[in-house]
């Protein structure tokens, strides 16, 4: 990769080589698609400002139960993490957020804050729906089953699979 000294074209050759689906919105904001395992994409919003550039991704939603849990974990969690850190919006919903300085968007900074994001957000989603959607998620397993539904999807989530009458080995 080569580098530029205008961010934005930094961002886009980043993208573009990575063949990332990606929108612009304006001259200075561009959101880019990273597609993940467990959460199967994360939207990172990089917002071009006067002195920096804006990483804001979405993670999770505000969760349902163990807020305590859930915020502890990810506080725990920050203090290993690079470029980005979990924070929550004034609803509760979970985002990685971080800042580079103009002066260092480099090919290679945005691709080690994309992957950043990325292995941060794919990695931590399962954790986080395990810690703050338990009920939630044993009601779909008590419901698909009860319909024979597929439970492929929950499959990461055996250890919320509510003990069945039917399976002698629960």
């Amino acid at each position: 990769m080569t580098s530029t000294s205008d961010p934005r074209e930094t961002i886009l050759q980043v993208v573009r080589e990575s063949e990332l689906d990606h929108v612009e919105h304006g001259s200075n904001v561009i959101e880019v698609d990273l597609p993940g395992v467990r959460k199967l994409k994360t939207t990172v919003r990089l917002e071009i400002g006067r002195h920096a550039v804006g990483i804001h991704a979405f993670v999770a939603r505000n969760p349902d139960e163990n807020h305590e849990g859930v915020y502890r974990w990810l506080l725990e969690k920050n203090l290993k993490l690079f470029g980005v850190a979990f924070a929550i919006d004034a609803a509760g919903d979970i985002y990685l957020d971080g800042r580079i300085p103009l002066h260092a968007v480099t090919p290679e900074e945005v691709d080690r804050i994309l992957g950043s994001v990325l292995t941060y957000s794919d990695e931590s989603f399962n954790t986080i729906l395990q810690l703050g959607f338990a009920t939630s998620i044993r009601k779909e397993w008590e419901w698909r089953e009860s319909r024979g539904e597929s439970t492929r999807n929950l499959d990461a989530f055996q250890n919320l699979r509510p003990a069945s009458t039917d399976d002698p080995a629960r």
